[in-house]
């Protein structure tokens, strides 16, 4: 499975060193880094860096929190109607220092263009990884906190500032992608070297595994041949259908590919346009994944030797 990463720049002023883990509230030892916009990777429990988290302070890093709809029972209490998962916001003490004032003035004004940055250029990632090697990820941007103590002493040498960093979606991601992928055997000749068949419609029932702790919104990816592709959950019935004649394309040649994203709702053959017009609508749902187990069923009429399917989502979770 391929590990999704942005690039890793070396940031102004490190002042090099080594990366020890520091505790941090609610997951123990951890190893936290934040990539602003540019993709240029911030250690924040390294220390040696010039900076380092306080692990005093450090907040939502826990359970996603919700707004929740009731209705009041008449004969008292009320019933839970739903549960709506609300943008979250991630509290970090941060420690900035330096050996002379004009070194430790560089590093904290790198650091606070490197979050702000986000208010313009889109929004950064901070990744918590533990020490078995697995980490967990979140969307993240500067909403306030980078002012210092205000204190007799500080801002002279060092200074520390709390950061309030806003998350529009509030689950954590794995930055490990889960890939089930299923392809066309060749086909046989009927009668060589006995009477044979060979499906040109099913690629079969799949049992697909989410680890996550909340529903995934999976991406497709279709290569050819296939004139008519049916994706169905079978728990609930729910389906799309992708018709490439319904664009003016066509069947898909072998080889053409069509990418489906599930969230938000996207269609686009290899060179970037837009087929959205090709999926069966009103009747379509483009479904998602609960946690646990679901069987899904992959159709491709018309198809060949080398017709497949790709399935690719993030298992998302509710704490870091």
């Amino acid at each position: 499975m391929p590990l999704i990463t942005a690039p890793v720049t070396t940031p102004p002023d490190t002042g090099g060193g080594g990366g020890t883990p520091v505790p941090l509230p609610e997951i123990g030892f951890a190893t936290a880094t934040y990539t602003d916009p540019t993709g240029t990777v911030w250690p924040l429990t390294d220390d040696a860096a010039g900076w380092f988290l306080l692990a005093d302070g450090v907040t939502g890093l826990g359970a996603a929190p919700y707004a929740l709809t009731t209705d009041a029972q008449p004969r008292g209490g009320a019933k839970l109607r739903h549960a709506q998962p609300q943008p979250r916001a991630i509290v970090l003490p941060l420690y900035v220092y330096g050996d002379t004032h004009m070194e430790f003035i560089r590093r904290w004004r790198a650091l606070a263009t490197a979050f702000t940055r986000t208010l313009r250029d889109g929004a950064g990632t901070l990744q918590i990884a533990r020490p078995d090697g697995s980490s967990r990820r979140i969307q993240v941007v500067y909403q306030e906190g980078f002012e210092g103590r205000s204190e007799r002493g500080s801002g002279i040498a060092s200074d520390a500032a709390v950061l309030t960093l806003w998350c529009a979606d509030p689950y954590w991601v794995d930055p490990v992608t889960v890939a089930v992928h299923r392809e066309s055997g060749t086909l046989a000749d009927f009668l060589n070297p006995y009477p044979s068949v060979s499906s040109s419609q099913v690629l079969g029932a799949t049992t697909v595994n989410n680890p996550g702790d909340v529903t995934v919104w999976p991406t497709w990816t279709i290569t050819g041949p296939a004139s008519l592709i049916t994706f169905t959950r079978e728990d609930t019935g729910d389906s799309f259908v992708l018709n490439p004649t319904a664009v003016g394309h066509g069947n898909l040649l072998a080889g053409e590919q069509v990418t489906v994203r599930t969230d938000p709702p996207q269609v686009r053959y290899q060179d970037g346009s837009n087929w959205v017009g090709a999926l069966n609508w009103p009747g379509a749902v483009l479904w998602g994944l609960d946690r646990g187990i679901t069987e899904v069923t992959f159709q491709l009429d018309g198809s060949g030797p080398g017709s497949a399917v790709d399935l690719t989502f993030n298992p998302r979770y509710e704490t870091a």
